[in-house]
C-alpha cells in the first residue's frame, strides 16, 4: 500500500523538524537559564554601564536579539525570553502580566541583576513593564514603550478588531500543529520570514537565528496563545498601573499599525490605527515626564523597521537618568 505523496511530505519535515531540534539543543544559550521556581527562564546580558536596560517583548517575539549588541554600546542591557520562549522552559501558570511580572523580578533578583532598571516595553511587552515598575517603583528610574498598548482602548475594541484577535489566535493553534510538523521551520529554511517582513535582511543571521529558533518550537506558539486568549485579563491587571508621576518615559509611535500590502489587505487597517491613535493619547498621560517619539517609517514592528528611533529613546532616558543623579 502506497501512502498519498502528502503524507510523505508531512512525515519528511517531522523528521526533520525532529533532527533539527536536537541539533539546536546541542548548542549552549548565549545567555544564563535562571531558576524562577521549578522552571528556568533565559537571561542574556552584556554590556558593562549601569543603569541597566531590561527588555521585555512583544506578544510571541524576541525582537531584542536585533538591538543588544548596539544597546550594550551605551549601557548594560538584559533581554530575557518570557516562560515558554527561546531557550526558557514553559510555565502551567497563567500568562497574564500579574505573572510574567512575577516571574521577572525573581529572574532579576536570583541572577544578582542589581537596579536600578530603565524598562523598555515593545507592544504586549509595554504592559508588562509599566506593571512592573507601579509594582517596584523603587527599582525604576525610567520606561520607554515601543508602540505600547493601553488597556482602556484593548478592552473597548469595536467588534472587527475583536475578530482580528480571534483571527490571529486561530493561527496561532494551526502554526502549533506546523511547528510540530515541521512546517514552520520549512518555511524558515526557504525564507519565508524575510519574503514577508524584507526589513529582516538589513540584519545580521547572528541577530536573526535565535529569534527564528523560538518560531520553530511548539511551546513558543502554544504560549502565544495563552498570553493572546489572557489579554483581557493583562489588560485589566496594569490598569492600576497608570500614574508614575514624573518618571521618564519615551513613547515610540509607529506609523501604523500594519503597512497596507499584499498581506494586509483583508485586515481592518483603519480600526486598528484609530484604536492607536486612542491608545497613544492615554499612553502620554502615564507621567508629567512623558514624550512621544515618531517612527515614521515603521508600522507595528519599530524593531525591525526603525531601531534607530529605540536607541534614540533609550539614550533620551539615560540622558535624563545621568542628569537627575549630578
Amino acid at each position: 500500500m502506497h501512502l498519498p505523496i502528502n503524507y510523505l511530505i508531512l512525515i519528511a519535515t517531522t523528521i526533520y523538524q525532529a533532527i533539527a531540534t536536537w541539533i539546536e539543543d546541542k548548542k549552549a544559550p548565549p545567555g544564563k537559564l535562571i531558576d524562577v521556581g521549578g522552571y528556568k527562564l533565559h537571561l542574556y546580558t552584556i554590556g558593562d554601564s549601569r543603569p541597566t536596560v531590561v527588555l521585555d517583548h512583544s506578544l510571541g517575539g524576541i525582537e531584542g536579539y536585533l538591538l543588544i549588541e548596539d544597546i550594550a554600546k551605551i549601557a548594560r542591557v538584559c533581554i530575557y525570553e518570557r516562560a515558554g520562549y527561546g531557550w526558557s522552559d514553559r510555565s502551567l501558570h497563567q500568562r497574564s502580566s500579574e505573572q510574567i511580572v512575577k516571574e521577572l523580578d525573581i529572574l532579576l533578583t536570583n541572577a544578582e541583576i542589581k537596579p536600578p532598571y530603565i524598562l523598555v516595553g515593545d507592544s504586549f511587552g509595554s504592559y508588562n513593564v509599566r506593571l512592573y515598575a507601579h509594582k517596584f517603583p523603587e527599582k525604576v528610574v525610567g520606561m520607554v514603550l515601543t508602540d505600547g498598548l493601553h488597556e482602556t482602548g484593548m478592552l473597548n475594541m469595536p467588534l472587527n478588531l475583536n475578530i482580528l484577535k480571534l483571527f490571529f489566535a486561530s493561527g496561532f493553534v494551526m502554526s502549533t500543529f506546523g511547528s510540530i510538523l515541521g512546517i514552520i521551520r520549512l518555511l524558515k529554511t526557504i525564507g519565508t520570514f524575510e519574503f514577508i517582513k524584507p526589513q529582516l535582511r538589513k540584519f545580521p543571521q547572528d541577530s536573526l537565528n535565535p529569534i527564528k529558533r523560538s518560531f520553530c518550537r511548539t511551546k513558543h506558539w502554544i504560549t502565544m496563545t495563552q498570553e493572546i486568549l489572557t489579554l483581557d485579563i493583562s489588560a485589566r491587571q496594569v490598569s492600576k498601573a497608570n500614574q508614575f508621576g514624573d518618571l521618564p518615559i519615551v513613547s515610540v509611535k509607529a506609523n501604523s499599525f500594519f503597512k497596507a500590502s499584499i498581506w494586509t489587505f483583508a485586515l481592518p487597517l483603519k480600526a486598528a490605527n484609530q484604536l492607536r491613535e486612542k491608545m497613544h493619547v492615554e499612553l502620554l498621560k502615564l507621567s508629567s515626564d512623558c514624550i512621544q517619539l515618531q517612527a515614521s517609517k515603521s508600522d507595528h514592528f519599530v524593531w525591525v523597521d526603525s531601531p534607530e528611533v529605540i536607541l534614540n529613546a533609550i539614550k533620551i532616558i539615560l540622558n535624563k537618568v545621568d542628569y537627575n543623579s549630578q
